[in-house]
């Protein structure tokens, strides 16, 4: 069995913590895409975007400040800088005015604001081993409060019994950026990295848990291709098939969610909103109620965090 010292370990787990980052980055491509091809930002707030860049840009001034072992936290965080800049630039172009003047002043006040505020103190105020110290307990302590950010998502699919808002791909990658980002500050003996990413290890293996709970199949929207065909999913089938044809009836199972299937084509918005997106929409609860899943699945994005 070949034993790898640390010094070499070290920049193996540094590449792959750099290449799962970058896929959770990249993770609500979907999302602007669909801002896109409608023109608009339908609801979708620019918050965890602008923490996301806050949280890429200091640990970036933290892996400059550092003299060994610096480069693989750089580089993430400058791709991670130019994909959440991408990001709010189309959301500022699509968002309506009310949403513009509240994602400028959002940009101004904290991530100029705050980081400068940071910046511009650490290194005035402390001269460099100290400097690189106080600015890794400001990175440790504010990826914290990121890796907490998955709460509410957790606590929503408790009190729905759903996890339509919560991918399980995006929840396994953000525990393997974790593992991987830890291992790399154990290597290198820089904790403000690694301890931050235990709790992110354990919120990842929550939801996988939570995923594997409350997942549900056969219950989820139709795509277009499947809408022609009169079937429902097997919990609103009548066990006597050969006599009653399996008929969707909401009202009288409204703790299941049922398939939604277009009639008529006069509805074109709807239309539009259920086909080729199995996660985008769903009924929950009551036939009348209606999650948009997108609101809450681009929230755990924010929780990457080296």
């Amino acid at each position: 069995m070949v034993h790898l010292p640390s010094h070499q370990l070290a920049p193996i787990f540094g590449i792959l913590g750099n290449i799962v980052s970058f896929i959770v980055f990249l993770a609500p491509m979907p999302t602007f895409y669909r801002i896109y091809k409608k023109k608009s930002t339908e609801g979708f707030q620019s918050i965890p975007y602008s923490v996301a860049l806050f949280s890429c840009t200091l640990l970036l001034y933290y892996g400059f400040l550092k003299t060994s072992g610096g480069l693989m936290i750089i580089t993430i965080n400058s791709i991670g800088c130019a994909i959440e800049a991408t990001y709010l630039t189309i959301y500022m172009i699509y968002a309506p005015k009310s949403s513009k003047s509240q994602t400028t002043k959002l940009l101004l006040g904290f991530n100029l604001g705050v980081y400068g505020a940071i910046s511009l103190t650490t290194y005035l105020s402390f001269h460099a081993p100290l400097r690189q110290s106080v600015v890794g307990w400001i990175c440790a302590i504010f990826s914290v409060l990121v890796f907490a950010a998955p709460l509410s998502i957790m606590r929503l699919v408790i009190k729905t019994k759903s996890v339509e808002y919560m991918p399980f791909g995006l929840s396994f990658s953000l525990t393997v950026s974790a593992v991987m980002w830890f291992f790399y500050g154990m290597l290198i003996k820089d904790y403000y990295i690694a301890m931050p990413n235990v709790l992110g290890f354990a919120f990842g293996i929550c939801q996988m848990i939570l995923y594997a709970i409350y997942r549900k199949p056969g219950k989820k929207v139709l795509p277009d291709d499947q809408k022609s065909t009169p079937q429902v999913s097997i919990e609103l089938a009548n066990e006597d098939d050969t006599e009653k044809p399996a008929v969707a009836e909401p009202q009288k199972s409204p703790e299941h969610i049922i398939n939604v299937i277009e009639e008529e084509a006069d509805n074109e918005q709807v239309k539009a909103e259920c086909s080729g997106n199995r996660t985008e929409k769903a009924v929950v609860a009551e036939p009348e109620r209606i999650f948009d899943i997108q609101h809450h699945s681009s929230i755990p994005v924010v929780a990457v965090c080296v």
